[in-house]
């Protein structure tokens, strides 16, 4: 028996929608349907976040108290209007992601059960070079999310030290992340660098409140900068990604101002859409400049701490030191 399914006029195409009534968040009983009208009600803001970039999906097909497949490689079987782009993985490995060209293959995949989109810091035409450099900003347990907006605001003076400028949203969760429009002339290792330069002089403003240690032992009750998101292959939530929440908060795009008082709760599937209709997309400037990094590059050459270390899935990189947690290296 055919399952039943709607159909959605999004721009040019025609996007289908099966099982529309299904529930994806059982906790406001909202609906697959909803979720990609959603996208498409924000799509302008989605598709900036994630134009022409290799994306990975984070699908739920059977809703949000389920298992999420984390999808890194597009179907061969897909409509031919949806484009793909390949990319190198650490391990040299290559696929073919998606890439992002209208807000119609937002809501294909949306239709998919992609609640979150995780777009490369990268564009199509150079996958190896970024144009983003991300600030991932992470309360440890027992932190909310206003240790979260202090470590944004101590990040946004060091930025401007560096003569950067950075858009802030929420993650989704109790978490911030930062944007640095950057221009297209380092390679990931290179961009690495100028992250944890960043983080490290975020810390130094207030090692108290701050970490960049990425042994989980040694981080307490701080919030860690999470440098590692401008290594190949790792990626954050985009804006206005829907989190895998009962409640179905969704990744929401602030001015500094509103970050001053905001609560991550006040954004979500539901309230996004009449925001987005009275306000707009507020980092609707973030393509317009593009930044070099080479202050930061500075800061991390000088500093003697030189590199930290790579995710445990990478290579041996050159220069990094010893992957081993400090407590099993005191055993060795």
């Amino acid at each position: 028996m055919a399952s039943p399914f709607i159909e959605l006029q999004v721009g040019d195409r025609t996007v289908k929608v099966t099982n529309p009534d299904k529930v994806y968040f059982p906790q406001i009983g909202a609906t697959k349907r909803e979720l990609v009208e959603y996208y498409v009600s924000v799509g302008e803001g989605a598709l900036r976040g994630l134009k022409d970039r290799p994306t990975h999906l984070k699908r739920h097909p059977d809703g949000v108290e389920t298992e999420a497949i984390y999808q890194k490689r597009m179907p061969a079987k897909h409509p031919d209007w949806l484009q793909t782009v390949t990319v190198t993985f650490p391990s040299g490995r290559t696929a073919d992601a998606l890439k992002v060209t209208e807000v119609a293959s937002i809501a294909y995949c949306a239709n998919l059960a992609t609640l979150d989109f995780h777009p490369w810091q990268v564009r199509a035409a150079d996958v190896e070079h970024p144009d983003e450099l991300r600030i991932d900003i992470d309360p440890q347990p027992g932190l909310d999310f206003d240790a979260a907006r202090r470590t944004a605001f101590l990040a946004r003076e060091v930025m401007a030290e560096a003569g950067l400028t950075g858009f802030v949203k929420t993650s989704g969760n109790r978490g911030v992340h930062i944007a640095v429009r950057i221009e297209p002339r380092w390679d990931f290792i290179e961009v690495r660098h100028a992250g944890i330069a960043l983080a490290r002089a975020i810390e130094d403003r207030d090692p108290g409140l701050v970490t960049t240690a990425w042994w989980k032992e040694e981080r307490g009750e701080r919030v860690f900068i999470d440098f590692n998101q401008n290594a190949r292959d790792r990626t954050v939530a985009s804006a206005y990604s829907v989190r895998a929440k009962p409640h179905a908060p969704v990744s929401a795009p602030l001015t500094w101002d509103e970050l001053a008082d905001a609560e991550p709760g006040d954004f979500d599937i539901r309230t996004m859409p009449e925001r987005f209709a009275i306000v707009g997309d507020v980092h609707a400037d973030i393509d317009e400049r593009a930044f070099s990094i080479e202050t930061l590059l500075e800061w991390y050459a000088k500093d003697e701490r030189g590199d930290m270390p790579y995710p445990p899935n990478y290579p041996k990189m050159p220069g990094e030191p010893k992957r081993v947690q400090p407590s099993k290296a005191r055993d060795e």
